[in-house]
């Protein structure tokens, strides 16, 4: 009787650790694919590489859609993309208010609108992701060194 209690509460034991690893499976496999549509539709859209938006995303907030950074000249940077508060006015004309920018994927749309239209003046250029953080020479070149560097390190591109 004693071995046969213990094997049923052995089984209940494996019962309830398979469901909470089912559980937890579950909710990783529904939670990834929502996080991944907003990069690969935003880019799709913009015709941009999404992983370089994701590789922005993590250099400027590690993944962070809720970030924040004041900048010493004044200007604020929103979101998991990190929006610059130079670009509020434009926004605006289009409804995009800067509380919007802290949704995830309004944030990555728009930074997949500013990509590409660095691309449409530079070409599909690390000059062009460069450009999304400064266009001043020396940091854009900074920065699109460091967003490669991401990318390799991510098996997305070989070194130059």
């Amino acid at each position: 009787m004693f071995e046969r209690a213990l094997t049923a509460k052995s089984r209940r034991s494996y019962f309830v650790s398979r469901l909470a690893s089912c559980l937890v499976s579950a909710l990783l496999v529904y939670s990834l694919p929502a996080k991944a549509d907003c990069f690969d539709d935003a880019g799709a859209y913009q015709s941009v590489n999404p992983y370089v938006l994701r590789a922005i995303a993590w250099y400027e907030s590690k993944g962070n859609p809720t970030a924040v950074h004041r900048n010493s000249n004044g200007s604020v940077d929103v979101g998991e993309l990190q929006i610059n508060s130079v670009h509020f006015p434009e926004l605006a004309t289009w409804g995009i208010t800067p509380s919007a920018l802290m949704d995830r994927c309004i944030n990555i749309y728009v930074a997949a609108w500013r990509l590409k239209t660095k691309m449409a003046k530079y070409g599909n250029t690390w000059e062009a992701i460069g450009a999304y953080h400064s266009e001043t020479p020396q940091h854009r070149d900074k920065y699109a060194r460091a967003i490669q560097q991401i990318l390799t390190s991510w098996g997305q591109v070989t070194s130059r």
